[in-house]
């Protein structure tokens, strides 16, 4: 039984880097070896008729009606332009000074993170916008590229997040798991909100750490990151036009973020008030046509059927790996690990991080996540923390070579003459950032569980 659930997760991962699409891979392999083990009397065939019971339970999901509103939320803000008009405004701040276009960057990546949280579009946009106006004004191609990329993947961690969302149900499937493996009958829960709530100062830490390290380059290396000239910075921002570019962003993060920390909505009323908010914005900006409404349902619809086709796959898939005992072969994996939670943590953090250089976050959130979360909840780790650390890690994967999805949109977008070794040596620093955060949450849990213990104990 032991070697046909190996060969089983072998089988996934072969055929995914084969390109294979994940929903079809997961469920179409499972389903494989759930027949050949049945044939050789080391699986219960009497499981799979609890395939559509699964299927009509990931559908009727409120939870997940999340996923199709953040989506729209962030395909009609970058519709309406909201990152052209920051990164203007920012420019004209602090254009002149050196580095003033990296922090330029960055501050709008982060707002557009809080406010679409799509990390393609994001980066796309300030490919066209920005990486041009690096490169012209001499900024060091690597620093340029990088920044890009880097700024793009926050909305990965600083919420509304999309993958946070999707974290967010299987770490309570997990974690329910796991405590009635406990013998634990009234289990606690663990929220989307609560993953929200403990990723808001990771998030705006990493962002001061892109910011920190902005300066450094440009108090050290002021060569590598010049300020614009007098001749390009006439005269400062309009602080009436840069409020107007900036307050219908902040106001819509305020208004999602904070009514799931207030407790006035949940993650998907919230997202709602976000799809509600960037409609009204769009009709505001005098943008909204019937073209682009369209265009935006059709984004949506592409982006969540693939989404939930993928959680049906991993929905049987994960029937399968438990009908062959690996929930409690990999329990017993981890908790036989010397050093304890400990050990077990840190193992299943570089095997995901590894796995960031071949596959994307969703592959990794329903192949990984599901297998492993029980096992370590158990030991008595956070689920909050254990979630940050995931999405913090799954980050990473948007950078790491050769497969980072960032790579890939700026390498569409980006000017010929820009090398793609280049695109690669410039996210190592910013990928050495993100693993120096990661640790430094991993020592100190409290950045990532303060806040949601503080507000909901």
């Amino acid at each position: 039984m032991t070697f046909l659930l190996v060969l089983m997760v072998l089988a996934v991962f072969g055929a995914l880097m084969l390109g294979y699409p994940v929903a079809f891979t997961l469920a179409g392999v499972a389903l494989i070896f759930a027949a050949i083990g049945s044939a050789l009397g080391q699986f219960d065939a009497s499981l799979l008729p609890a395939i559509p019971n699964r299927v009509f339970g990931i559908i009727n999901n409120p939870l997940l009606v999340a996923v199709p509103l953040f989506v729209l939320m962030g395909v009609l803000l970058e519709k309406a332009k909201v990152a052209e008009e920051l990164l203007e405004n920012m420019t004209a701040l602090f254009g002149a000074k050196p580095g003033g276009l990296g922090f330029s960057v960055i501050v709008v990546g982060a707002i557009l993170a809080a406010s679409t949280g799509i990390v393609g579009a994001t980066v796309v946009t300030l490919g066209l916008i920005a990486l041009p106006a690096m490169i012209k004004r001499g900024y060091d191609v690597r620093y340029a590229t990088g920044t890009v990329c880097a700024s793009g993947t926050l909305g990965q961690i600083i919420p509304p997040s999309l993958i946070l969302v999707l974290l967010g149900d299987q770490l309570s499937a997990a974690y329910t798991q796991a405590q009635l493996q406990q013998g634990i009958f009234a289990p606690k829960t663990v929220s989307v909100g609560d993953l929200f709530m403990g990723a808001l100062v990771p998030g705006l830490l990493l962002v001061a750490a892109y910011l920190l390290y902005t300066l450094y380059l440009a108090l050290r290396h002021p060569d590598r990151v010049p300020g614009l000239s007098a001749a390009e910075v006439r005269e400062r921002p309009h602080w009436g036009r840069l409020l107007a570019a900036l307050l219908p962003a902040l106001g819509l993060i305020v208004a999602v973020l904070g009514s799931i920390m207030t407790g006035i909505a949940s993650p998907t009323e919230a997202a709602a008030v976000g799809a509600v908010g960037a409609l009204l914005l769009t009709l505001a900006k005098r943008r909204m046509t019937w073209a682009l409404l369209f265009e935006s349902a059709r984004a949506t619809l592409r982006v969540t059927a693939m989404v939930f086709m993928i959680f049906i796959g991993a929905s049987i898939f994960s029937l399968v790996f438990r009908g062959f005992g690996g929930d409690s072969t990999i329990s017993a994996l981890l908790t036989g690990l010397p050093g304890g939670e400990l050990t077990a943590l840190a193992i299943v953090m570089l095997v995901m991080f590894l796995l960031g250089f071949i596959l994307d976050f969703i592959e990794i959130t329903f192949v990984v996540v599901p297998i492993v979360a029980p096992a370590l909840l158990m030991l008595g780790i956070d689920p909050v923390w254990l979630g940050i650390l995931f999405a913090l890690n799954l980050q990473t994967s948007f950078l790491t070579p050769p497969f980072g999805f960032t790579l890939f949109y700026l390498r569409g977008v980006a000017p010929a003459e820009v090398q793609t070794t280049d695109m690669y040596r410039g996210v190592l620093p910013f990928i050495a950032i993100q693993l120096l955060v990661i640790a430094l949450i991993a020592a100190f849990p409290a950045i990532a569980t303060g806040l949601p213990h503080w507000l909901h104990g």
